[in-house]
């Protein structure tokens, strides 16, 4: 049985940037990789539907020890999956990673202090054991999506597809095409789909913030033609993050003005036929939710072809050639794109269970966005929702780095979140994002209290003030093993 100081699960961005800092931070630890797939690269391996692309800048989304070199910072997503695999096999990351290897069941045992983890590969099971455990597998499902309920689906006499599990062979070329949904996947499809299909309509229940940015940042170009890769990824890396910040603080600070300046720079971008007071005018407050983002307004180009509209509507139910409408719009339909989210879960979805018990997720309170009450040893690690996912992820690793040199420097051989967990009632979810799919998950969602150290995710200048100042002790239960308990 293999037996490791560490072991993380999914080679996704967060497992590349995990596996780094482990090599660099605590050189001579050992550990390995354990991915589901046959591949690397996470979501950027698994989704291929058309225009698919990031929605975040990369200098920002990367990984913050690659520079990002292309020219292009919101990237397709072939090249972010080419980034990935260039970075593990560079730093010799690729070595580690035990591909075609499923996590199906995690358990701790106080007696022995490890993790024993059951994995399905080849067809076989095997067990690994650890002493620490880092969950890199990201916050949703790979094999199922957010189950929703369209009344009459069952009728449709086309194609049904998830952007999830999109089809290769499927030719949308002069078809009729209903995306339904309104979010980054649905903002990120249209402008590619309605390249080659007969019609494609955008069906909304609810519309969203849509901002366009340069696809290729005049200054960050600027930048690259000037100076050295590491000094300018340097120099742009600093400036995106004070750009995205001040956006962010802007938004959420000013949400009245934020609503009144993103309305202002839609309906400058969209034809005259389409009222952004209708379909852009969403009832939550920016940043409650992910703003999208459209490289070079290509969303709100596609807006402007004879073959491409919106619709901000209800479905009343799906007929054989199309979808009904409650206010008896008739949309038809070749082929209905179903992009209504994701079903969120942690840890893969797998039950931890210690020292023979199950642990309930849900039931759990987060120690500053990463730990979990109940889970010695055991690290979940979640990015931001609404700013650049990596940012907030290797804060999150950084963070259990620094829990590890903690634990080694007194002679623990665990450390727990211990929260005395009195009225969960009045907790709340440990991500609080309005978006239905997280909407529907808070009974599978960590709790938190909003108060340190029971906190999410928040922002990188908050989250690395902690890293740097805040107490790896409060609320944490160190064990040594001649002084049980402490």
């Amino acid at each position: 049985m293999e037996d490791y100081d560490f072991l993380i699960i999914g080679a996704g961005l967060s497992g590349v940037d995990a596996a780094y800092r482990l090599q660099t931070q605590l050189p001579g630890c050992s550990y390995a990789i354990l991915e589901a797939r046959d591949k690397i690269g996470g979501t950027w391996s698994l989704f291929n539907f058309p225009g698919i692309r990031s929605d975040s800048r990369l200098t920002l989304f990367g990984l913050p020890w690659r520079p990002w070199v292309h020219d292009r910072d919101m990237a397709e997503g072939h090249l972010i999956r080419e980034y990935i695999e260039e970075a593990a096999r560079d730093e010799g990351i690729d070595k580690n990673i035990c591909f075609g290897h499923r996590v199906t069941g995690v358990s701790w045992s106080s007696d022995e202090q490890r993790w024993t983890l059951a994995v399905k590969a080849d067809g076989m099971m095997k067990d690994y054991k650890t002493k620490f455990l880092v969950a890199c597998s990201g916050y949703y499902d790979y094999t199922k999506p957010l189950d929703t309920e369209i009344p009459g689906i069952g009728s449709f006499g086309g194609t049904v597809a998830h952007p999830q599990f999109w089809p290769q062979d499927l030719d949308y070329a002069d078809k009729k095409v209903v995306i339904i949904g309104s979010g980054a996947t649905a903002v990120t499809m249209l402008p590619a789909v309605a390249k080659t299909a007969y019609h494609v309509t955008m069906l909304q229940r609810s519309p969203s913030y849509v901002l366009s940015l340069p696809a290729a940042d005049p200054a960050g170009v600027w930048i690259k033609k000037r100076f050295s890769k590491s000094v300018a990824h340097t120099i742009n890396w600093w400036r995106c993050f004070i750009e995205e910040h001040l956006f962010s603080f802007f938004n959420i600070m000013c949400p009245s003005l934020a609503r009144a300046l993103l309305m202002r720079l839609t309906k400058q971008l969209l034809p005259d036929s389409i009222d952004a007071s209708v379909h852009f005018n969403p009832r939550y407050k920016p940043f409650d939710q992910r703003l999208c983002m459209c490289p070079d307004g290509d969303f709100f180009q596609a807006l402007h072809r004879d073959n491409c509209d919106i619709v901000t509507d209800h479905i009343e139910t799906i007929v054989e050639d199309g979808i009904m409408t409650t206010s008896g719009k008739k949309l038809e339909a070749d082929i209905i794109v179903t992009a209504t989210g994701l079903y969120v879960h942690l840890l893969g979805g797998v039950t931890p269970v210690v020292d023979g018990r199950a642990i309930d997720v849900a039931s759990c309170y987060a120690w500053r966005g990463v730990m979990l009450t109940g889970m010695p040893n055991a690290g979940a690690v979640m990015g931001y929702t609404t700013n650049s996912w990596t940012l907030g992820a290797d804060a999150s690793i950084k963070l259990l780095v620094k829990v590890w040199k903690h634990m080694n420097k007194i002679g623990a051989t665990s450390v727990v979140p211990v929260h005395d967990q009195s009225d969960i009632r009045s907790s709340k979810p440990v991500v609080p994002h309005s978006s239905t799919y997280f909407v529907a998950a808070q009974d599978r969602l960590p709790r938190i209290t909003g108060e340190s150290p029971w906190y999410g995710r928040t922002n990188a200048i908050y989250d690395y003030f902690k890293l740097w100042f805040g107490s790896v002790t409060e609320g944490m239960e160190y064990t040594i093993p001649t002084k049980k308990g402490q």
